[in-house]
């Protein structure tokens, strides 16, 4: 269960998470930029607007006459208005010369010092202040200016611009998820059409393909890999049809001579010779089924690569005069000669490896005329190792070489009417477990020639 949940995940689905975190992130910093630079310049120009202030009530300290003149004047110019800023002037004594009415309650009663330099902001009674402080000398008197500016209405724009931003960062994330499902809806359209396309192709529809023009640039790969895929097993189907067909046709002779001869021995009460026949024949038929089932389960593990090789250097020619010895009575029977040349070591199953050269010189033998003559020979060649029979027979048309390896196969019945078309498929089997190759040459009436090549000991897969 955990397994298929991990299969299941939606490509669609991360696509749509990692572009709306990605816009989360890139909107989340742009907008913080935003802020920062908003407020930071809506604090400059307060704190620039706040040193003017100072600036004026020091010219004002200058030009008006001394402190009270000025203090006159700070408590009539703010009458009845809404007041923003409050100025207070302080002696070298620590009293207060001049102030805007209340100030005193707006500053209370802290040191002077502790609010000189910098502009200090702090809150009192539900409001923003922000405090500045400069010393002046007018006259021959030491005065120190305070001026409080009251920015409320500027912490009110902070929070409000900022719940903005909030609420445009709440939206975009929204807006790009939903950018991002439809973008990515269209861009994985392709991928469906070709889903539906794929789906459309069937076992009896393998010869169907899907052109790889006309989709993106990267999904081609993809359809190109499909029809490849496709022509693989078109060719597989096709050969398993074939096979089945063959293979039927095969069985069904000696199972149908088994059957009408106990049918017509059957027929009357026979003597004991007579029962003797029909036995000895049906024995000779049961033999070569048993060769052609034999042949197929070697064929079906070879194809299930479940054959273990257990290779070997052996000495080729050797061994090939050891299988030549065997196959020299059926040949002096038939008055053929056969040649061993060459000499090399060959890198190979023992047992697979004569069976391959078994079936080649069975196969040499009953098509090669009498008076005719076969030559084995072995021979080194570069990184691997060549076996090649070749006789002086009838030769095989050109039209059917393509094919002589094929199961079942038979050039025409006169050439093979005593095997079952499997010799030459067990001997290509044979050489690709191997990792090597089986090919044939044949001109029609001067014979033919099946070479195989194995690989040499340093080829193969290093052992575990």
């Amino acid at each position: 269960m955990p397994s298929t949940a991990i299969e299941a995940r939606s490509i669609s689905a991360e696509l749509v998470l990692l572009f709306t975190v990605a816009a989360a992130v890139l909107l989340s910093a742009g907008l913080g930029i935003l802020y920062w630079l908003v407020v930071q310049h809506a604090v400059a120009e307060d704190n620039a607007v706040l040193a003017d202030k100072v600036s004026a009530v020091r010219a004002q300290l200058e030009n008006a006459g001394g402190a009270g003149a000025l203090d006159q004047e700070l408590k009539t110019s703010q009458a009845g208005d809404r007041i923003t800023y409050w100025v207070r002037v302080i002696d070298s004594s620590g009293t207060s010369v001049a102030k805007t009415p209340g100030i005193d309650a707006i500053l209370g009663e802290a040191s002077v010092a502790e609010r000189s330099g910098n502009v200090a902001t702090y809150r009192r009674d539900g409001k923003m202040l922000a405090v500045v402080s400069l010393n002046q000398t007018v006259g021959g008197q030491n005065y120190t200016i305070e001026v409080a500016q009251d920015r409320s209405a500027d912490e009110e724009f902070t929070k409000h611009f900022g719940l903005l931003l909030g609420g445009v960062l709440v939206g975009g994330i929204a807006a790009s998820a939903v950018i991002a499902r439809i973008v990515t809806k269209r861009g994985l359209r392709p991928l469906a059409e070709m889903t539906r396309s794929f789906e459309r192709i069937g076992p009896e529809h393998l010869h169907e393909r899907v052109p790889p023009t006309g989709w993106p640039r990267e999904l081609r790969p993809l359809a190109r890999a499909f029809a490849e895929m496709l022509e693989r097993l078109e060719g597989s189907f096709r050969r398993l049809s074939q096979f089945s067909a063959d293979l039927a046709h095969e069985l069904r002779t000696p199972i149908a001579n088994l059957r009408g001869e106990a049918e017509v021995a059957l027929t009357r009460p026979r003597s004991a010779d007579e029962y003797r026949a029909v036995l000895e024949s049906n024995v000779a038929e049961c033999e070569r089924l048993a060769g052609v089932i034999d042949k197929m389960l070697f064929l079906a593990r070879a194809d299930a690569a479940e054959g273990q090789l257990d290779r070997i250097c052996f000495d080729g020619r050797a061994s090939l005069e050891k299988i030549v010895g065997f196959y020299q009575t059926m040949a002096e029977e038939r008055e053929v000669k056969i040649a061993c040349a060459g000499k090399g070591e060959v890198f190979a199953d023992p047992v697979l490896f004569g069976r391959a050269v078994s079936n080649l010189l069975d196969n040499a033998l009953r098509f090669t005329p009498r008076g005719g003559r076969i030559a084995i020979a072995v021979a080194k060649r570069n990184a691997h190792c060549e076996i090649s029979v070749a006789d002086n027979g009838p030769g095989i048309p050109s039209a059917h070489l393509p094919h002589v390896f094929d199961r079942f196969y038979r050039a025409d019945s006169s050439r093979s009417s005593q095997g079952t078309g499997l010799g030459l498929a067990l001997v290509k089997s044979i050489s690709e477990l191997h990792g090597g190759t089986a090919e044939v040459r044949s001109v029609a009436g001067h014979g033919t020639t099946v070479t195989l090549v194995f690989p040499e000991q340093l080829t193969r897969a290093p052992e575990a």
